[in-house]
């Protein structure tokens, strides 16, 4: 899967916004782009998309700027995702669960919607407060102990363990 920059600078921007909840202030978009070191000219965009999403509000004037319309531990990274891009796993612009391939292909929609259960089991639980915190749930962190969590593979044929199919 490829994290977009979009989708980057727009859960940083998210977890910025939710780093300043708790003051109650609306913040400038100028400092959110400063302090996430995103280019000010993405920051009006993303923001006007969570807007939309009904996951940012914003106010005009002195006092104006953007604060989050929840609290940061009812927004999941998810919810910011899917503001930025829509559902979290799309082929063209149909639903996973609605495409069939012919023949030998025909478990490959399988594929597509376990890993869209995968992408979830990360994604809807952890929070914006979680992030700000630093502090993931347990099932989250979990995975950053796995073996190769922090190992990119090459491109190409990928190895697969013996053991993993279950083959001594």
């Amino acid at each position: 899967m490829r994290i977009t920059a979009k989708i980057d600078y727009a859960v940083r921007l998210s977890v910025e916004l939710a780093a300043r909840y708790d003051g109650g202030a609306h913040a400038k978009s100028e400092d959110l782009a400063a302090a996430q070191q995103i280019p000010a000219a993405y920051v009006l965009g993303l923001l006007n998309a969570l807007k939309q999403a009904g996951l940012v509000v914003t106010r005009r004037g002195a006092d104006g700027g953007a604060r989050l319309a929840a609290p940061p531990r009812e927004i999941a990274v998810a919810d910011v995702i899917r503001a930025i891009d829509g559902p979290l796993a799309t082929i063209g612009d149909r639903h996973v669960e609605t495409v069939t391939y012919p023949g030998s292909s025909a478990a490959v929609r399988d594929v597509w919607v376990a890993l869209r259960v995968a992408m979830r089991s990360v994604l809807d639980v952890v929070t914006l407060a979680d992030v700000v915190a630093g502090e993931l749930p347990a099932e989250v962190a979990a995975l950053l102990g796995k073996d190769d969590a922090w190992t990119t593979r090459p491109s190409g044929r990928s190895v697969v363990r013996a053991s993993a199919r279950g083959e001594a």
